[in-house]
């Protein structure tokens, strides 16, 4: 008798260290039979259990948890029973704490038994499903940047951020309004997620509505009870079929300056927690970027072109001067622009290079204004020194015009467009391919067009025998590339 008293004193104490070890760690032990029906529990806290112990001791595992879980438990322990090795399972619960994560690692202990310990894994879940998030927000944040520096369509840069806000923060409608400081009213540039077309008005007054204010005061604005406001005190009417029951504008803030509100819309009450709220305030602050940075580079366009006219405007002014002062006609001048470009077109000149061909040939002479007119228009040969002194023009062009920055790219056409293929020009011999392209093509509609034109000193050619003269010095005077070339163009015009 003493000694099964001890034996059961032993039991006592071996069951009291158990529950024991138990209480000081978080993990669930269940013993059951080979048919899932539990035979016995550990627990430190009762609350971490699925069901009361009355619910669920005698049941099968697989028949007491959800039909999913259950089948997936049933699973994992017929794999132990039947391999011998320990087969592990996750599953997600609601428990009277709230929706929880567990790790059920199982093993046969012997062809009867079967011990399942199960332990909550609810954190370590959710840090990699805020890893995951975090990323897939990362990433969304690269595809903004990258659009942002690789686009200069605004449209197709605030696609991507509505795309991204409602992919990354699982928002149901979205839209942004841009400031026009002209009209000093927010205008809806785009929106994405509505069921039905935004109404008109599409334009707000600063401090009109919830977007207005918030542009207004600076601040971001929440309404979560949106689906209970009075479509009466809107500035436009949300159709009710959109059903949104919160909204949010948050203001658009870059350098200092409003650019534009952010409108956002849900159709079932919003749970933010702060990475939402930050990762909204970052694309917010992405999208007031890509605002300001279209208004700087339409900017800039505008300021381009406002230049590049100046530019041909003083250009044309050169050219009148010329014209003015009897040193070339005007004729001549836009003739040889014309042929210029469309000989440089047929022979695959860009047309972001083109400007520059259009105003070397208009400046082609330039360098005759300081040539006296009596030698420029002498009735007859001229003498070696007059000679020398009317070729000089074409290094006075050079020296006239290259200190002016935006005309560098155009100076090869008025500085060596008397240049010659077999070295016999000037002003410094050079032969071949030695020349700049743009001279060389030029050369050959220069010399057509002045002698199918009358001089003091004799009569226009017919375009026959000038089309042949350009043909026979093919490789002695001209590139025979472009000699080609023109002849082409010219029977086919």
């Amino acid at each position: 008798m003493a000694l099964a008293e001890k034996s059961d004193q032993n039991k006592s104490d071996a069951t009291l260290q158990l529950d024991a070890i138990f209480r000081a760690f978080p993990d669930l032990l269940f013993s059951m039979d080979t048919e899932g029906k539990v035979l016995d529990y550990r627990a430190g806290h009762t609350s971490a259990l699925f069901l009361p112990p009355e619910k669920f001791l005698g049941q099968r595992m697989q028949d007491i948890l959800p039909p999913d879980v259950g089948a997936k438990f049933a699973r994992a322990m017929h794999d132990s029973i039947k391999t011998g090795k320990v087969t592990s399972l996750e599953y997600e619960l609601n428990v009277p704490e709230g929706t929880r994560w567990f790790e059920a690692r199982l093993c046969t202990l012997y062809k009867s038994r079967v011990v399942a310990i199960v332990r909550d894994v609810t954190e370590r879940v959710k840090s990699a499903q805020q890893i995951r998030s975090q990323l897939h927000r990362l990433s969304a944040l690269h595809s903004v940047d990258a659009a942002i520096t690789s686009s200069f369509d605004l449209n197709v840069t605030l696609s991507v951020i509505l795309r991204q806000l409602i992919n990354q923060l699982g928002i149901d409608a979205v839209d942004i309004l841009i400031f026009n400081p002209a009209t000093h009213m927010l205008e809806l540039v785009a929106g994405q997620g509505f069921q039905t077309k935004k109404p008109l008005p599409v334009s707000l007054m600063i401090g009109q509505g919830y977007a207005g204010k918030a542009a207004l005061e600076r601040r971001t604005i929440s309404v979560p009870d949106f689906g209970n406001q009075s479509r009466n005190s809107m500035p436009y009417a949300v159709p009710g079929a959109e059903k949104f029951a919160y909204y949010c504008a948050i203001p658009l803030i870059a350098k200092g300056q409003v650019k534009g509100v952010l409108e956002v819309y849900q159709r079932t009450p919003s749970l933010q927690d702060d990475e939402w709220l930050d990762f909204l305030a970052t694309m917010a602050a992405q999208a007031a970027v890509a605002i300001d940075s279209s208004f700087l580079f339409q900017d800039l366009q505008r300021t381009n072109a406002e230049l590049s006219q100046a530019y041909d405007a003083a250009i044309e002014s050169w050219s009148q001067v010329l014209e003015l002062s009897n040193r070339e006609s005007a004729a001549h001048a836009h003739r040889v622009v014309d042929l210029t470009l469309q000989l440089a077109r047929s022979m695959g000149v860009s047309e972001d290079t083109m400007v520059h061909y259009r105003r070397g040939a208009l400046l082609h002479d330039v360098g005759k204004l300081a040539i006296s007119e009596s030698i420029l228009n002498k009735p007859g040969p001229l003498n070696d020194t007059e000679r020398k002194i009317i070729q000089s023009h074409a290094q006075l062009a050079y020296e006239l015009l290259s200190p002016v920055n935006y005309l560098m790219p155009a100076l090869d056409i008025p500085h060596y467009h008397h240049e010659r293929w077999n070295g016999s020009g000037y002003p410094e011999g050079l032969n071949a391919e030695q020349i700049p392209f743009p001279a060389r093509l030029f050369a050959v509609v220069d010399v057509y067009d002045a002698i199918t034109s009358s001089r003091p000193y004799r009569s226009a050619w017919p375009q026959k025998s000038a089309l042949e003269y350009i043909e026979q010095h093919s490789g002695i005077l001209f590139d025979p590339e472009v000699v080609n070339k023109f002849l082409w163009m010219m029977r086919y015009r």
